[in-house]
């Protein structure tokens, strides 16, 4: 189970850190923030991609938009989303619970510089109803995340 696997990742690589449970989903940016009372901005969501014949994980804040020329310029291929079975099958996550932690298998991690703008971010946790708190350098630290800046720039004073 992938809530599981995320759970041993944490309890091996940072035991100060819990993961938390919502009796609601929190599948979409959406319905994480409403159910753990954070604006949209604040849930780092994680884009599942292929490029070429790589699969990279993409963390990027929930309301930031990716830019597929930025995105083939980095990794110099276009960017195409997994399907949903691929993503379940790739990560071990489902779609809605797709996070970098407690992988299948490893895969590249990237953290997008609009997560840079928080100091603490929400990603989920390996289900649609579970997410943890923390800090984006801390996501990258413990997945060996390199920054990039692959998204759309955002004017943030809507937020």
């Amino acid at each position: 189970m992938s809530l599981e696997s995320v759970r041993a990742y944490f309890a091996e690589k940072a035991p100060d850190i819990s993961v938390i449970e919502s009796s609601v989903s929190s599948a979409t940016v959406v319905l994480a923030a409403e159910a753990y009372g954070v604006e949209p901005a604040r849930i780092a969501k994680t884009l599942s991609l292929r490029i070429s014949e790589r699969v990279i994980l993409i963390v990027t804040s929930g309301t930031s938009r990716m830019d597929n020329k930025k995105v083939k310029a980095l990794f110099g291929g276009k960017p195409k989303m997994l399907g949903l079975e691929e993503v379940a099958e790739i990560t071990g996550h489902e779609v809605g619970g797709v996070c970098p932690f407690g992988l299948k298998a490893p895969l590249p991690v990237y953290c997008d510089v609009s997560l840079k703008a928080f100091d603490i971010v929400v990603p989920a946790a390996g289900s649609t109803h579970s997410a943890v708190r923390i800090a984006p350098g801390r996501i990258a630290e413990l997945t060996g995340a390199e920054w990039v800046d692959v998204c759309e720039a955002q004017d943030r004073s809507g937020d």
